[in-house]
């Protein structure tokens, strides 16, 4: 049975788990879903048409499903998505998408520390670390693995690849390219992401086309970044990590940072 302390308020409807903790004075609406071993320890609101999974920790005073606060929201049934063994800290906000049917979501073993919002139709992928304090506009994507540190803004509509490294004050204006280490306003391609890589386990070999690819991409003069891509995929070997740093880079409507 599940652990609802007398000062919470579960509206009707809602669809909570055997073994979930809700703490004092959290709210949970009527069309939410909390999974398997979710805990919310005090003052949590989920509103709206939100569903979290198995195992997660929400911190006090974090909004889970708030109204989107884009001005082109019509109506309807948008929400927030959370997987499993996410931890969600202190004053945490994530809103509900714009247009009906869609989904803010949020991946597996996540981390979100406090004070950090992510905006509406966001998508955070698996095992990313969002530090205190970012601030996340609405339709960002950030790839899994990625680290996001304290303080960072990150425009609208931009991306940060798999295990991009984005450093602290940090402005996001262009996309992140995948395995590098950004950092500054405007955001600029420091390096690539050696430690990152070697830590999530990328074989030497992955490693070295990286970093090859890395040195045509940002330190080769005389290229502009088409031209570069180019010569990436002539010259660099194939491996998945260099095909996946290529997609990504050719699939940037708004540009990747130099």
């Amino acid at each position: 049975m599940a652990q609802i302390h007398p000062t919470a308020i579960i509206a009707d409807g809602a669809q909570i788990a055997d073994d979930t903790i809700i703490g004092p004075y959290c709210t949970v609406s009527g069309q939410a879903v909390i999974g398997s071993g979710t805990e919310l320890v005090s003052h949590v609101v989920i509103e709206g048409n939100t569903e979290l999974g198995a195992n997660n920790r929400v911190s006090s005073f974090a909004v889970l499903g708030g109204k989107t606060q884009d001005l082109k929201f019509t109506g309807g049934m948008p929400g927030v998505k959370i997987g499993d063994n996410n931890t969600i800290r202190e004053y945490v906000t994530i809103n509900a998408a714009t247009n009906d049917g869609d989904f803010t979501t949020l991946g597996n073993n996540s981390h979100i520390l406090a004070y950090s919002h992510i905006g509406h139709c966001c998508h955070i992928g698996n095992e990313v670390v969002i530090v205190n304090a970012c601030q996340i506009a609405g339709h960002v994507v950030i790839e899994d693995m990625a680290t996001i540190e304290g303080a960072v803004g990150i425009v609208q509509f931009m991306r940060v690849g798999a295990m991009a490294y984005v450093g602290a004050m940090s402005k996001i204006s262009k996309n992140v390219p995948p395995y590098m280490i950004a950092h500054g306003d405007p955001i600029q391609i420091r390096s690539f992401n050696r430690i990152g890589l070697e830590r999530r386990g990328i074989s030497e070999e992955g490693r070295k086309a990286i970093k090859e690819a890395y040195r045509i991409l940002y330190r080769q003069e005389g290229l502009n970044a088409s031209e570069a891509l180019d010569k990436i995929e002539a010259e660099v070997e194939q491996t998945p990590e260099v095909k996946h740093l290529l997609e990504f880079c050719r699939a940037s409507e708004k540009g990747i940072a130099r």
